[in-house]
């Protein structure tokens, strides 16, 4: 493979270029890629994520196949409205209870049990445990489908008179379904990219509506079919329905207002103090806002530093309204809700060595890692003029990273991220890459890794 020549990706003319220390890194060679077999296991449409909505979907598929054939669902003298019923909500509440804050960090801490001493296939696979999301769409989309089913099969009972189908259980159900599908066309990823805050306000609201309507129409179905309050207490649909509810209120109900300080070493970064009791969980993220029916944002969560009397920090830098709005105009009091959340770089405790690679202001899930120690681990962050743009920051990384890769895009333009994590993998001897970068930059250094055989893991916008 090509050697380094001077010129830096970005620019069309050679000049002096970063120091000696940093292209000696871009002249490491990239080995060969992994064999074929692995190469197509190792592309993003069949990363972990898409394999778990895969799995989801061919489980329903099956239950399906076994009800027209053998279950005889459709066969008798009316339908099996609540067997249906309970299959769509069972994939409902999965696609629910998957996003809970307590499971996910229950999940984490039990993926990052195994020891380094394990092999390293096994613990590069237990480290994508992030892929979760995978079960939340396979089951959302499974449960609007099992939901449609439902709502034709009341509609041919009601019209062939087979079975008691009461019109107040079909109206209910034909608003039910509609929400389910409004929800699902608003979370396929183009549209809500395009359309964010619109995809977030109608995923909240219409979710809230949707509960509120599964049980009313939970609660007719079952007195209706069943009789008697006392059949409410031995139907499967309501036990996963207050599985749902209870997953969806608890963060709610720790909604709580908190007192926060904000620096802005530039325009392009703030630091948010938080005034709380207490340390979060390494490396986790916590959503806040300032208008809580309407939007929230995710940041990570970065210990004070020793001086300070308690609280966290988190580091917003602009990209969109809502933060250069943040930056501009820096609030008082923010609203915060549930706890905080382990953050997909949590796995570093599966590896001996992690290479962290940053860019721009990842260096903030980034920096919480570093702070603690937890695993030997070295920096590569590439960002622009990294004094002038993050001030004090730039001090605490060099502090827990003395040896710590900055290359300054100011200074030296923008380099091949793939050879530079790669050299610098190599030279440190890690045995995984965590990057944590835009969309563009992370799955060119994550694909990219992975296909000549390095652990690499990274965010992958699922939600």
């Amino acid at each position: 493979m090509r050697k380094f020549s001077g010129r830096i990706k970005g620019f069309g003319r050679p000049f002096t270029g970063p120091p000696r220390s940093l292209t000696r890194l871009l002249e490491v060679e990239l080995p060969p890629p992994v064999p074929r077999i692995r190469r197509i296991l190792k592309n993003p449409r069949v990363m972990p994520y898409h394999r778990l909505i895969v799995l989801v979907v061919a489980a329903n598929v099956a239950v399906g196949w076994y009800a027209v054939a053998s279950g005889g669902w459709w066969a008798g003298q009316a339908t099996a409205l609540t067997s249906i019923e309970t299959v769509a909500l069972a994939n409902v509440t999965l696609a629910v209870v998957v996003r809970q804050q307590w499971l996910v960090n229950a999940l984490f801490w039990l993926a990052t049990r195994a020891p380094t001493t394990w092999p390293l296939p096994v613990r590069w696979a237990l480290a994508k445990i992030y892929h979760f999301g995978g079960l939340h769409v396979g089951a959302a989309v499974s449960g609007t489908t099992w939901y449609l089913v439902f709502v034709v099969s009341l509609m041919y009972d009601h019209l062939r008179q087979r079975g008691h189908v009461p019109v107040p259980n079909l109206v209910v159900s034909g608003a039910l379904v509609t929400l389910f599908v409004v929800m699902s066309i608003l979370a396929v990823p183009p549209l809500r990219v395009r359309a964010h805050d619109t995809f977030e306000v109608t995923h909240r609201f219409c979710g809230w509506a949707a509960l509120a309507l599964a049980w009313i129409n939970t609660v007719l179905s079952v007195t209706t079919q069943h009789g008697g309050a006392y059949a409410l207490l031995t139907t499967p649909t309501v036990w996963l329905l207050t599985m749902a509810t209870v997953s969806v209120a608890l963060p709610w109900l720790l909604l709580r207002k908190v007192r926060v300080d904000t620096e802005r070493p530039s325009a392009h970064v703030a630091v948010v103090n938080l005034d709380s009791p207490s340390q979060p969980l390494i490396g986790s993220t916590q959503m806040v806002s300032r208008r809580p029916l309407l939007e929230w944002h995710s940041f990570a969560n970065i210990s004070a530093p020793e001086e300070s009397s308690g609280g966290h920090r988190m580091v917003v830098s602009r990209a969109g309204d809502w933060t250069s709005d943040f930056i501009d105009n820096p609030p008082t009091h923010l609203w915060v809700r549930g706890m905080p959340t382990a953050g997909m770089a949590n796995v570093a405790p599966l590896f001996r060595k992690v290479l962290f690679v940053a860019t721009g202001s990842g260096i903030g899930p980034v920096l919480a890692h570093l702070l603690t120690g937890e695993v030997s681990s070295h920096l590569v962050w590439v960002t622009r003029n990294p004094r002038r743009t993050y001030g004090a920051l730039v001090d605490e990384v060099l502090a827990a990273q003395p040896d710590a890769v900055i290359w300054d895009t100011d200074a030296y333009g923008k380099p091949d991220m793939l050879r530079l994590a790669y050299g610098a993998y190599a030279t440190f001897g890690a045995e995984a890459v965590i990057c944590v970068a835009n969309k563009k930059v992370t799955w060119q250094v994550v694909h990219g890794l992975e296909l000549v055989g390095v652990p690499a893991y990274g965010p992958i916008w699922d939600a």
